[in-house]
């Protein structure tokens, strides 16, 4: 059985034989923003693991950590990842978290092309802004000394991705047309 992803925009059809382009980074370093935009101009699909996740579970990400921990989480960041393994030539946007797990990588890459959105995480402390509360991780005491040692602890799985954007140095368009350039170059 074909998966089905609601939270997605339709796009173009979920072909197998080409890779998704997975865009890794900080929480606020624009991964939904740019993604929504790059799956719309090369008319692919996009998708976002923390939306699907809520839609399937019926309750937002914090909920779920409230009530089920971050290892069930993670978990449901696993099946969707491997649901994702039949399908195709999507643009995907998982959370922060998820490259810490090369398991779960592993299963996209390759084929998939990973592209890491680059930004300090005072940069992304700022952009999230009031939205920084709807981050489980980030609704401690202090959100940018959280924010600093995730950077710290994530950063290495980070630099491996296939490609670097620095999504500080650019503006959102240069970001935008940067990621197309990369998910339309051949491998």
């Amino acid at each position: 059985m074909t998966p089905t992803f609601r939270t997605s925009r339709p796009g173009s059809a979920a072909d197998p034989s080409r890779p998704h382009v997975i865009l890794v980074g900080l929480p606020g370093s624009g991964k939904s923003t740019v993604g929504r935009q790059v799956a719309a101009q090369l008319g692919r699909t996009f998708l976002d693991f923390d939306l699907e996740i809520e839609r399937r579970e019926g309750k937002s990400i914090s909920g779920i950590f409230a009530e089920q921990g971050e290892a069930y989480f993670r978990a449901r960041e696993l099946a969707l990842t491997k649901e994702l393994q039949q399908v195709g030539n999507m643009i995907l946007a998982p959370g922060g978290g998820w490259i810490t797990n090369p398991d779960v990588v592993g299963l996209l890459r390759p084929p998939g092309r990973l592209i890491y959105l680059r930004v300090q995480p005072g940069t992304a402390l700022t952009r999230l802004g009031t939205r920084r509360a709807l981050r489980p991780l980030l609704s401690r005491p202090d959100p940018g000394a959280e924010l600093e040692r995730l950077y710290e602890q994530r950063r290495a799985a980070y630099e491996t991705a296939d490609h670097v954007v620095n999504a500080e140095l650019y503006s959102l368009q240069r970001v935008i047309e940067k990621v197309m350039e990369l998910a339309s170059s051949p491998a």
